[in-house]
């Protein structure tokens, strides 16, 4: 069994009317357990529980300092390619973006480590575009043979591959995979991505099991706001987290809340979250999971990341470039999507510590084995 067959049992109209129909009552009651559910969820990311948003913050801000301290882990992207083979309405590396299609060779890669490293950073995140000829197995298996040795946690945010893949990337010292289903609808999953690989819902919804078959360290899980009801999505992506960490016990977990940026030839969201709303949705989580990580990027503003550093999230990037070799050679090439916070590493690390707290950079070595 994996998690589609429980997918299979969610009506989407249903829980969006369950979701919709919550009551005060049901907002109380949620925020007055010990140990919430799905149901709870579900009050906690209605309309009702608006008024409840200075409550379910300070809630969210003590279950967070008891499981993580003071404490925000420090990361940053590298984009190795923006080739692609799919059609995605919502992104700038769509296969029918017209735009020049870079992947990166060693001796780029070893030129934006190079600035990486200077950054302060020590966990990297690769990223690229979904193209397996041109950047599939082999590629990264060479990709993480290179920088292994320079960063003490490396995740990927790249193709959903088969299980004895990721067993071989494993192996070669990835760390975190971030998969994220963009939206649970499935009929519109259908209409945001006609071709290409990533068109086949069920393949993607299920690679988070092939992931914890594989036995890795940390999934990351997530939908982009904007493509459908937002509260309904993110309902499915704490159900997926809540069968993830039943089936898949040793591995951790964390979550994103991107929403969707203007890119190069870009579509308008069809639903729009507002900075409230999206409080509301990162202390829903936190309330709803004391263990899942919540990682925050610089898709949003600085003001608004400065004032959300308390309530939940426990994990920031700056100082991003979303353009392969963006950090040391292709400066004004096409970004996947506009950044909105531009300050430094350093600038971000110097505003956490402000607020009292301490920003991580390595948290973890590797035990001699």
């Amino acid at each position: 069994m994996t998690f589609y067959e429980k997918f299979k049992e969610y009506d989407w109209e249903r829980i969006k009317s369950d979701i919709y129909s919550k009551t005060a009552r049901d907002v109380e009651h949620a925020l007055s357990k010990d140990k919430r559910d799905l149901e709870d969820f579900k009050a906690l990311v209605s309309p009702a529980a608006m008024p409840y948003l200075e409550q379910m913050a300070q809630l969210s801000h003590r279950l967070t300092q008891k499981r993580f301290g003071k404490t925000i882990q420090m990361y940053v992207p590298m984009y190795l390619s923006n080739e692609c083979q799919n059609i995605c309405t919502y992104c700038g590396f769509s296969l029918d973006n017209k735009i020049p299609r870079i992947t990166l060779r060693p001796e780029q890669i070893e030129r934006e480590m190079k600035v990486i490293k200077k950054m302060g950073y020590e966990h990297l995140l690769l990223v690229t575009g979904e193209a397996n000829q041109t950047v599939g197995v082999p590629y990264f298996e060479k990709v993480l043979d290179q920088v292994r040795e320079e960063f003490s946690h490396i995740s990927m945010e790249v193709q959903p591959m088969d299980q004895t893949d990721y067993e071989k990337l494993i192996d070669k010292g990835l760390n975190t995979v971030l998969v994220y289903q963009e939206t649970y609808h499935q009929e519109d999953y259908k209409k945001h991505h006609p071709k290409g690989k990533k068109s086949n819902f069920q393949y993607r919804i299920d690679t988070p099991d092939r992931l914890g078959k594989a036995g890795i360290h940390k999934i990351g899980l997530g939908v982009l706001i904007g493509l459908e009801d937002w509260r309904t999505d993110c309902f499915h992506v704490a159900a997926h987290l809540d069968y993830l960490e039943k089936t898949y016990w040793k591995t951790k977990y964390s979550i994103s809340f991107p929403r969707l940026r203007p890119f190069s030839g870009g579509m308008e969201p069809k639903v729009v979250m507002d900075d409230r709303e999206l409080v509301q949705l990162i202390c829903a989580y936190r309330i709803f999971n004391e263990e899942v990580e919540i990682s925050l990027s610089t898709r949003e503003r600085e003001t608004f990341r400065d004032n959300v550093i308390k309530l939940g999230v426990t994990s920031l990037s700056a100082g991003s470039k979303t353009n392969p070799g963006g950090y040391s050679e292709e400066k004004d090439s096409l970004e996947q999507f506009e950044i909105s916070d531009e300050r430094s590493a350093q600038d971000i690390a110097s505003m956490i510590q402000r607020q009292g707290y301490e920003p991580v950079w390595k948290d973890w070595d590797m035990a001699l084995s």
